[in-house]
């Protein structure tokens, strides 16, 4: 099974690119975490705001794996545990799929992305910039798939 995080967004800063790489690579091959970046929709052409999730969602739909489980993240879905989440990658890696996470840019994901969603999961029900998402996405990944091994990384 292969994590693909689905991110608008490029030229992040440095911490961002190193505290994502840092749990990558800590991901064991049966459990890998790749990053797929879009390139987001310039904001200066006059566009609305809906044309532009509309322009970053038709990026995201071809990017997508055909037939991978997709995951929106949104600050209005569910909010799992750390235990829930591991207990949903146990289930996902019984599946064999792919899991795809999609992370929007600046203005959040457009409602076809949410829609074509089996899941929307929140990390916070705080909003979170974009790209630190991807960070803090990659480490709850991590110590779920620590805590499913019983691994000390995660604490209770």
């Amino acid at each position: 099974m292969k994590l693909i995080i689905v991110s608008v967004g490029h030229k992040m800063p440095d911490w961002i690119t190193a505290g994502f790489n840092e749990y990558a690579k800590r991901m064991p091959r049966e459990a890998q975490i790749s990053l797929l970046e879009i390139r987001p929709e310039p904001r200066t052409t006059g566009k609305t705001t809906m044309q532009i999730m509309e322009a970053e969602a038709l990026r995201i739909h071809a990017a997508l794996p055909q037939s991978c489980r997709r995951i929106a993240l949104d600050e209005h879905g569910s909010q799992p545990t750390t235990r829930q989440l591991a207990a949903q990658m146990q289930e996902w890696m019984r599946e064999g799929r792919d899991v795809a996470f999609i992370i929007g840019g600046a203005d959040g994901l457009h409602e076809t992305v949410r829609q074509s969603a089996q899941q929307v999961l929140a990390l916070s029900s705080l909003t979170l910039p974009h790209a630190f998402v991807r960070v803090l996405l990659a480490e709850q990944l991590y110590r779920a798939h620590s805590l499913m091994h019983n691994h000390p990384y995660h604490r209770e």
